[in-house]
C-alpha cells in the first residue's frame, strides 16, 4: 500500500485459445478493474482471473455448487483480512454466446462477467431484487470507469 491508495495484485490464467477483443487489451482491462475494486475496497487485493472454456467451467460449477453445466461466472472469496484475496472463474464460451444472444460484443460481455464476480468478492449480492438493482448500478458504473458501456438493455413488456 503505498500512500492512501491500495494496491492490487492482479494474475490471470487464460485457459482458452483465443479471447474476444484480443489478450493484451482484455489482460489490462482486468488489471485496471483489480485497481478500480482496491479502490472501492479500501485495501489491497490479490485476484486471480481465470478465463476457461464451458467445459471446465461446467466442472467447476457441479464440484462447488453441485449444480450441472457451465455458468457465466463464479466468485471464490479466498481471504479477506488483512487483504482482500479471491478467484473469479470466467466462461469465454459462454461470453460469446450470450453475446451473440444479446447482439453485443463478446469482449464487453467477457467484462461485465469478470466485473460481475469481482462485485461479489467485495460483497455484493443479487439475489433479492433491491440488491440485484445496487448491484446492476454498481456494475454499470465501473464498466463505464473501464470504459465499456451498460451491457443490460431494458425488456420491453
Amino acid at each position: 500500500m503505498t500512500g492512501s491508495g491500495h494496491v492490487a495484485d492482479v494474475h490471470v490464467e487464460v485457459r482458452v485459445p483465443r479471447l474476444p477483443g484480443g489478450r493484451a487489451k482484455l489482460l489490462r482491462a482486468l488489471r485496471a478493474l483489480g485497481a478500480l475494486a482496491a479502490r472501492r475496497a479500501h485495501v489491497p487485493l490479490e485476484l486471480t482471473y481465470a478465463l476457461v472454456s464451458d467445459e471446465e467451467m461446467a466442472e467447476l460449477h457441479e464440484r462447488f455448487t453441485g449444480h450441472a453445466g457451465p455458468t457465466d461466472v463464479l466468485a471464490f472469496p479466498l481471504l479477506e483480512t488483512p487483504r482482500l484475496v479471491g478467484d473469479v472463474v470466467v466462461s469465454v464460451d459462454t461470453a460469446r454466446r450470450e453475446a451473440a444472444r444479446r447482439e453485443l460484443p463478446a469482449y464487453d460481455e467477457l467484462l461485465l462477467y469478470a466485473v460481475h464476480g469481482t462485485l461479489h468478492l467485495l460483497g455484493h449480492d443479487d439475489h433479492a431484487p433491491a440488491d440485484r438493482k445496487r448491484m446492476r448500478r454498481a456494475e454499470r458504473d465501473v464498466l463505464r470507469e473501464l470504459g465499456v458501456p451498460p451491457t443490460y438493455r431494458r425488456r420491453i413488456p
